[in-house]
């Protein structure tokens, strides 16, 4: 017994203590990253908000001025923020159509697999891609869809992203295309954690079609509809690539949303106003924020109530 006691006393500290430190030294790289390019540009960014800044010159602290001229009347930033209400309520679409699209693709048909791979297709390209072929698709009097509503005696003056009443709606629906297919994929990816089991036995007590999935296929798929809704709703609030490729913000700043407002604000030929673009990203952060500790706090107490 002593000698096995000297020779544990013998060991390095990291053999004495391997299981619990291991796990650390995996974690501790990405830590680092995450502080390094995500926590700490954070709290640089509202310490930035407190200051008037070109981005070169020194920093000239005014404390809560930024904040005050965007609540206090800026019409560009309420077009962007109504503009993101938007976004986040008509993207929310992107959820039950992608679940939907995966129940019919969690078929064993004739076929399926390139059902699947035409779903899929859409998530695989690059977003700038989408938002320029979106574009030709909109193109006034050449473009297929303004042909297609010709059909219908519908005539929408200057185009879809001409006109300011319809140009939000159509860069909408071209960010829902790979949406859907996102969560297409989250629910896929779930259905086959499904357990069948339960089905079985839930078919055996006469469920099917709408109480079959109420009751059972949705509560086993409640993982993929919080990632399915955290991701949605970061989406809508970024949604910068769209707009900077369909409208550039136009027409007549119609399509701002909170991030394209922050670019122009900091970086674009007439800003270079850092602390007003920080101060536009932290209001931006919190509303994203918000949303994300909602469902979390939803799936901890689903949980907790479920022990």
């Amino acid at each position: 017994m002593r000698s096995e006691a000297a020779t544990l006393e013998r060991k390095s500290w990291y053999k004495r203590h391997e299981i619990a430190a291991t796990p650390w030294l995996f974690l501790v790289p990405g830590i680092l990253f995450f502080s390094i390019y995500v926590i700490i540009p954070i709290f640089q960014s509202f310490w930035i908000s407190l200051h008037e800044w070109d981005g070169l010159g020194e920093k000239v602290w005014v404390g809560t001025a930024n904040y005050e001229r965007l609540l206090g009347g800026d019409r560009k930033f309420e077009v962007s923020f109504w503009n993101n209400v938007r976004w986040l309520i008509l993207y929310l679409l992107a959820i039950p159509a992608g679940l939907f699209i995966a129940l019919f693709l969690n078929q064993t048909v004739r076929g399926i697999r390139f059902y699947k791979s035409m779903f899929f297709f859409p998530f695989v390209l690059s977003q700038v891609v989408v938002g320029l072929v979106f574009s030709w698709f909109y193109l006034p009097n050449d473009g297929l869809f303004d042909v297609i509503t010709g059909w219908f005696g519908i005539d929408i003056k200057g185009g879809v992203l001409g006109n300011p009443n319809t140009a939000t709606y159509g860069i909408i629906a071209a960010g829902l295309w790979p949406q859907v297919a996102y969560c297409m994929i989250l629910y896929l990816t779930g259905l086959n954690a499904v357990d069948p089991e339960q089905v079985e036995a839930a078919r055996l007590d006469g469920a099917k079609g709408w109480k079959m999935l109420w009751y059972v296929i949705l509560p086993q798929l409640k993982p993929a509809t919080f990632i399915a809704f955290v991701v949605t709703i970061i989406g809508a609030l970024r949604s910068f690539d769209f707009i900077a490729v369909m409208t550039n913000g136009g027409p007549f700043g119609s399509t701002r949303v909170l991030s394209f407002y922050m670019f122009e604000e900091s970086l674009s030929e007439f800003g270079f106003r850092m602390g007003y673009g920080a101060a536009i990203a932290v209001v931006l952060f919190l509303l994203m924020l918000g949303f994300i500790l909602y469902f979390l706090y939803s799936m901890w107490r689903d949980e907790r109530e479920a022990r």
